[in-house]
């Protein structure tokens, strides 16, 4: 099995899971990822994460021109920022989950940091998630607010639309983009509810101990 076929059915496995769980609905969400020469496969535009398949997976060139499968997804400029900005990135995740949307629209979220410091892992897969604010979906300003942030951030959640991960590879952006919206979750459930997070000294520890960027 090649790289690009074990690749194909990689995306689409994980996308229907995640669209079987719920993470992402309708013709939400997309995925990329790049190829050891330099290429990409990212998911069709208007595609259901559920029902995809990996022959008619998009697959472009370094310069971002479709090569074959169906026509990608409008969030390119998106996608080809982190890209751009963070050298290990190895595959981005976007979804419109609910729970990362929700905490997004809150009046009192710090934007730099959205994410509260919940649980360890949440730290270690993501470090500190910037909220970056309403943009029209498929706008070039969203790749631009993403590139503003010169590689210092691997997550991001766009306001009132939905989260955006970056990973080393596949299943880390996808690991990663799940403890987001798992961590968003609880925030929201234990909101209001004085919920004893992780210490400062405890962040300071994790960050040390996995050379987190924090």
């Amino acid at each position: 099995m090649t790289e690009a076929t074990k690749l194909r059915e990689d995306i689409c496995r994980i996308a229907k899971s995640m669209f079987d769980r719920g993470l992402t609905c309708g013709a939400s969400g997309n995925i990329s990822a790049r190829l050891s020469d330099g290429t990409f496969l990212m998911t069709p535009t208007g595609s259901s994460m559920g029902f995809l398949e990996p022959s008619r997976i998009s697959h472009l060139d370094a310069g971002l021109h479709l090569l074959s499968g169906d026509p990608p997804t409008k969030e390119i400029p998106l996608h080809h920022a982190f890209y751009g900005t963070r050298a290990a990135t190895g595959a981005v995740v976007h979804l419109h989950s609910t729970h990362a949307v929700a905490l997004s629209m809150l009046p009192d979220i710090d934007p730099d940091n959205m994410l509260p410091a919940l649980t360890p892992y949440s730290v270690m897969r993501l470090g500190k998630v910037q909220r970056l604010p309403f943009i029209l979906p498929g706008d070039p300003a969203m790749a631009d607010a993403v590139r503003g942030l010169a590689g210092k951030r691997s997550a991001v959640v766009l306001a009132n639309h939905g989260p955006v991960v970056a990973g080393k590879d596949l299943w880390a952006a996808a690991y990663a983009i799940e403890e987001l919206e798992e961590t968003a979750k609880l925030a929201l459930l234990t909101r209001g509810a004085r919920a004893a997070g992780l210490t400062t000294s405890q962040i300071a520890s994790l960050v040390r101990t996995f050379e987190i960027d924090w």
